[in-house]
């Protein structure tokens, strides 16, 4: 830079402004071209006031023997590149020219950019309302005054009370007005509340005597937000009166909703009433949700930053927080970007990490939105245009910082530990690790036999007990149904009367010309006799093998009425190989294969740890989950729903099949069935690979066009 200051532009404003937290006075840069407004301490106003001077030497050199200041020449060209940077200079020298081109340039930029920028953000003026709020202001005044301001406070305390004394009523009037129609009510409701909340702002700021210039509506991604221009405000010395601009807002809302909600308490049924109730619960909602929140610049944060009068609340947390994450990662030894008292530079670090927190949060369901609301291929570049501006930008620009200070970060000692570490997290993630996986698992016979009561019927005999060991062909249990008893002796009777039939038509002429008809029906009657006698030794079910019988439900007498497919008990071979039962996710069979390690602890954990390996694996999912004590409802792992009163896996689910290594330890168990835990020692895998395959899976499901 020469020697020589770049000239201040004549149309700048420099007013006075408020005391700073360290005592200091404070002076306000006016822009009136772009309306906006540099808040400058006693250094940089001492400064400017000699900027005629032209050399940083001499007005660093008349600073410091007229003040108690100690500047030099550096701070002089600091500031001057401050102004210059703001465009509060006048352009000069021979490059003038062509570097205004080139700001020029770089702030409009490219079609792209600036379909960009629009699409996320742009403002359309649609009112000069200051002429209009002049006449009106000495009306407004007198809402605002403190009588006013008392009555509405008993109002919405009187409106709370009762909407507690009838919540029932207040919440189902809320869910009958989640239709087309209420949300249509909703929409003009909002749209007048947020009229009301912009006019706080600007007869506020009228009433302090500020401009307001425009009022319109700002499109943030697409969304219609309203605003007004009270950049005036920062006109104001005193504190409290700018803390009163930015709350006037909210405070406006909240005076409807309070009187919106005394109304619906007083009102009766009807059309008013539902307005009212409308009109609140949208003024309160905004109000909380949206306006008062202080991590994006909404009232909220306005508020916050007068009230502790920290202009640029979220720079400067922003930037200490960025200084703070490299002096922890790589201890550079620089100067922060300003220095506080410890209270508030610990408040300032936990509100940076909120607001990045409340952000990334936000940004990704605003761009998850984005994608839902329009067509696939736009859906899709919309939502990566979200991403990459809000979440990915950020990240790049602290790398870019980072890159910045390569040196120094390789000088300092955490550097290169730092580095190191995580280039062995990388590795760690990277390298297989051995696998193992822990589900519910069913120990049980191979060989069993469920007994059921094939249809509606009545138990006529159980010739067995529980435990008992029964005999290959001998009858489990006696069944009646009347019904099929009745059949039976019809078709017995019509058997014998078309026998009969068959038998007399050698002695009849007439009955010798029906013959081939009475044998057709005689045949269909024996078929249908058959079947009867084959569902008839269902309800005398047989042992197909020797077994032991188990559970039996001791309550069972005869007499008693079973329904259709009533389960009675099982029946174990005498014998029979011993096998584990689970269900697995899709990622995790993919890691199973054949002969593969296992263990079965039981879940009372007093039976023997048995010694598992894989014999089969399902190459298709299953449709239903046939053992309902893997259920998650039932303590198992599986997430299952039920469904005609069947259990259907949420999640594609394949059978695993596991025989144990040595079985002489199950023979002590007394029950022929036991859930436990099974954990399968499957493949190496690296810990991030199943994140890579999940995210490349979704890729692939969402770019399918």
């Amino acid at each position: 830079m020469s020697g020589t200051l770049a000239l201040l532009r004549e149309d700048l404003a420099l007013l006075p402004g408020p005391v700073l937290a360290d005592g200091q006075p404070s002076w306000t840069l006016h822009d009136p071209a772009r309306n906006l407004f540099f808040r400058i301490d006693w250094p940089s106003f001492e400064m400017l006031r000699r900027w005629t001077l032209a050399s940083p030497q001499r007005i660093a050199e008349e600073v410091c023997a007229d003040t108690t200041l100690h500047l030099d020449d550096q701070d002089v060209k600091t500031m001057e590149d401050f102004l210059v940077r703001n465009q509060l200079t006048v352009p000069g020298g021979p490059d003038a020219a062509r570097e205004m081109a080139a700001r020029r340039a770089a702030q409009r930029g490219n079609l792209v950019s600036w379909l960009l920028h629009h699409y996320l953000f742009f403002r359309i003026p649609l009112a000069r309302p200051d002429a209009w709020l002049g006449r009106w202001s000495p009306l407004a005044s007198r809402v605002a005054s403190p009588f006013f301001l008392w009555l509405t406070l008993a109002a919405g305390l009187l409106g709370m009370a009762e909407v507690m004394r009838h919540w029932d009523v207040f919440t189902s009037t809320l869910v009958d007005h989640f239709n087309l129609q209420g949300l249509a009510a909703y929409g003009v409701a909002l749209f007048g509340v947020k009229l009301l909340h912009e006019l706080g702002h600007a007869f506020t700021a009228k009433h302090h005597g500020c401009r307001v210039p425009t009022m319109g509506v700002a499109f943030l991604v697409m969304w219609p937000v309203a605003y007004t221009d009270t950049n005036d405000a920062w006109r104001l010395t005193n504190p409290t009166q700018r803390l009163q601009v930015a709350a006037a807002g909210i405070a406006t809302e909240l005076a409807v909703a309070a009187w919106a909600t005394l109304a619906w308490a007083l009102l009766p049924e009807g059309s008013l009433r539902s307005a009212a109730f409308v009109l609140a619960t949208t003024s309160w909602v905004a109000t909380l949700a949206i306006n008062a929140s202080p991590f994006m610049r909404m009232d909220g944060y306005f508020v916050l930053c007068d009230w502790l009068d920290f202009p640029n609340l979220h720079e400067r947390s922003f930037a200490l927080a960025r200084w703070h994450l490299r002096e922890r990662l790589f201890a550079l030894g620089e100067e922060p970007p300003e220095h506080l008292s410890p209270r508030r530079h610990r408040a300032l670090l936990a509100f940076a990490w909120a607001t990045w927190l409340y952000r990334l949060v936000l940004f990704v369901g605003i761009a998850l939105m984005v994608y839902h609301l329009f067509f696939k291929l736009l859906g899709v570049l919309l939502f990566a245009v979200e991403l990459a501006w809000f979440v990915l930008r950020p990240l790049r620009s602290e790398w870019q910082a980072w890159q910045a200070r390569r040196d120094a970060i390789r000088r300092g000692g955490r550097g290169p530990r730092l580095l190191a570490l995580l280039a062995g997290l990388a590795l760690l993630l990277a390298l297989p690790w051995p696998g193992r996986v822990q589900v519910s698992g069913l120990l049980r016979p191979a060989e069993v036999w469920p007994l059921h009561a094939p249809s509606a019927a009545r138990l006529e005999a159980l010739p067995w007990k529980n435990g008992d060991t029964v005999p290959a062909g001998e009858v489990l249990v006696r069944l009646e149904q009347p019904e099929l008893r009745m059949r039976e002796a019809a078709l017995r009777a019509r058997l014998d009367n078309l026998r009969l039939q068959v038998g007399a038509s050698g002695f009849d002429a007439d009955a010798r010309q029906q013959w081939q008809v009475v044998q057709e029906a005689l045949t269909t009657a024996e078929a249908e006799y058959a079947a009867l006698q084959t569902e008839l030794v269902q309800h005398a079910p047989t042992a197909p093998w020797a077994g032991r019988l188990h559970d039996l439900d001791p309550d069972l007498q005869a007499g008693q009425w079973l329904g259709k497919r009533e389960r009675l008990g099982v029946l174990v071979r005498e014998g029979s190989p011993w096998l584990v039962e689970t269900w697995v996710p899709e990622e995790v069979v993919q890691r199973v294969a054949i002969g593969d390690e296992a263990l079965f602890v039981t879940d009372s954990a007093s039976g023997p740890a048995v010694h598992l390996r894989v014999q089969g694996i399902d190459r298709d999912a299953s449709r239903v989950l046939p053992r309902p004590e893997l259920s998650a409802q039932l303590g198992g792992h599986v997430l299952v729903r039920e469904q005609a009163r069947t259990m259907v896996p949420e999640r594609a689910v394949y059978r695993v099949q596991l025989t144990p290594v040595d079985a002489s330890g199950i023979a002590s168990l007394q029950q022929h069935s036991w859930r436990g835990q099974l954990t399968i020692r499957v493949r190496s895998e690296a810990p991030v690979l199943p994140y890579l395959r999940q995210a490349f899976a979704v890729l692939v499901r969402e770019t399918g066009f």
